[in-house]
């Protein structure tokens, strides 16, 4: 195929530096934003009487053929071609003769591809926000399940206090609704079209620039040209807010590889989303769980990749602005293959209530409510958090917890214990006295799995 801008060249490129060069193999993917970007530019020169009408008819005419004819593989992408902007330049040209070449009239592939990865972006991002809503209803399904199920929660993965085993997995709900939010507010910004500031200092042409704005669903166009066509920050934003979710989806998987071993045994994974040994026959590996949190790794990386790219480059386009796709289209082909697996993995998961409970009553996680009962009773709670931390100290010598510690042993400590102590110190009570805003009980979890309701 011959390049557009052969004409100032005497000789051809190199065959590798071509291929070096093309962005066809990645970029194609934008093709549909590319013709819906064409078709709102030539409406506009027909509308400002920079194009014939007819032409302008015949340019969208040619345009929706090919975006079909695409669709149904009936059009394959020409390898010879620079890029995706090219690329159907060359095919309208082929299909309708002159009037393809006038369609690039008043615009350059400098603000084209600005505004095709900004559409892409935006609606490749509004499909991210409902695979994120998925998982958010698994998580609160299973929350939902589970808010009466008693499991010990951790601190420096040592165990704390009793909670309802739903409370720790509405955390990942409120992680997760931060999540989508982000990845909005980084569209807000997006959402504004450069298509207009052509190479970099806008045209002479008498174009509408905010008609095309608004007939592609953008709050405006963008106020400096040179800007227009050199930002990336969207990519940066979104890729950044794309980081973040896959650490929160990272720190899950991380608890739900801990929660499916035999040391915790908390859940078990459904068939469906585990893995055996090539000589291991009695293993069964939470590989899909271990794999998000692998591929955390890859989209920080590509975060970084991309700004260490962008940190030095002068004003406006230069051709390294080429990686920014490669860089963001994997962040969203991993974030969407991630976000695919979790949700039905999660919704499948079994919650092993007897272990979870059992686990609970080991490791003095009541130790904090038998220090309340006697700060209840007139002990300044500095006192009673010496006295609670001297008894824990005799319980693990005498190998008793805390519930079956006799009363006797407890008076010894303080005349303020009575027998009511087992009442106050007993796991159900607990978890149902945690009713505080966010607490850790089972109404405190209904109430919170209703106030997630409500934002999805």
């Amino acid at each position: 195929m011959e390049k557009m801008w052969a004409g100032r060249f005497q000789k051809a490129l190199d065959e590798k530096a071509d291929d070096f060069n093309s962005s066809l193999r990645f970029d194609c993917r934008m093709y549909a934003q590319d013709i819906r970007g064409s078709i709102a530019h030539a409406t506009m020169l027909a509308k400002q009487g920079i194009l014939p009408k007819d032409e302008v008819e015949l340019i969208i005419d040619g345009l929706t053929g090919i975006l079909e004819d695409i669709h149904t593989g009936k059009l394959a992408f020409d390898t010879g071609a620079e890029d995706i902007h090219m690329f159907v330049e060359a095919e309208l040209t082929k299909r309708i003769g002159d009037a393809g070449k006038r369609l690039h009239t008043a615009r350059s592939r400098n603000d084209q591809v600005a505004l095709d990865i900004r559409l892409y972006l935006r609606d490749e991002a509004e499909k991210i926000v409902a695979l994120i809503q998925e998982v958010i209803k698994a998580v609160v399904d299973k929350a939902e399940e589970s808010v009466d199920i008693i499991a010990p929660a951790y601190t420096h993965l040592q165990r704390a206090q009793p909670i309802s085993f739903g409370h720790q997995l509405l955390a990942y709900a409120m992680m997760l609704l931060r999540d989508i939010d982000r990845i909005k507010d980084a569209v807000k910004r997006m959402n504004f079209s450069p298509l207009g500031s052509c190479a970099l200092a806008g045209t002479t042409y008498d174009t509408d620039r905010e008609f095309v704005a608004q007939k592609l669903g953008f709050f405006g166009a963008t106020k400096n040209s040179i800007d227009g066509v050199s930002d990336r920050d969207f990519c940066l934003e979104l890729m950044s807010a794309f980081a973040i979710l896959m650490m929160h989806l990272s720190r899950f998987s991380e608890e739900i590889i801990l929660w499916s071993s035999w040391e915790f045994k908390f859940i078990e994974l459904d068939d469906s989303y585990t893995t055996g040994s090539s000589i291991m026959p009695q293993k069964k590996n939470p590989d899909m769980a271990e794999l998000i949190r692998g591929k955390t790794g890859r989209v920080y990386g590509n975060l970084m990749a991309l700004l260490t790219t962008l940190k030095g480059l002068p004003l406006a386009y230069n051709k390294d602005m080429q990686e920014d796709k490669e860089a963001i289209f994997d962040s969203l082909d991993t974030v969407v293959m991630c976000l695919e697996v979790l949700a039905p993995m999660v919704a499948t998961m079994k919650i092993n209530a007897e272990n979870t409970y059992r686990s609970a009553q080991k490791g003095f996680i009541n130790a904090t409510d038998l220090a309340d009962y006697l700060t209840k009773k007139g002990m300044p709670f500095r006192s009673a958090y010496k006295i609670v931390g001297q008894i824990v100290a005799e319980c693990i010598e005498k190998n008793f917890v805390l519930d079956t510690y006799p009363i006797s042993e407890y008076k010894k400590y303080s005349e303020l214990f009575d027998e009511d102590l087992y009442g106050e110190i007993s796991l159900e009570t607990c978890v149902q006295k945690r009713n505080s805003v966010g607490g850790a009980s089972p109404k405190s979890v209904r109430e919170q799995i209703a106030w997630v309701k409500t934002q999805l």
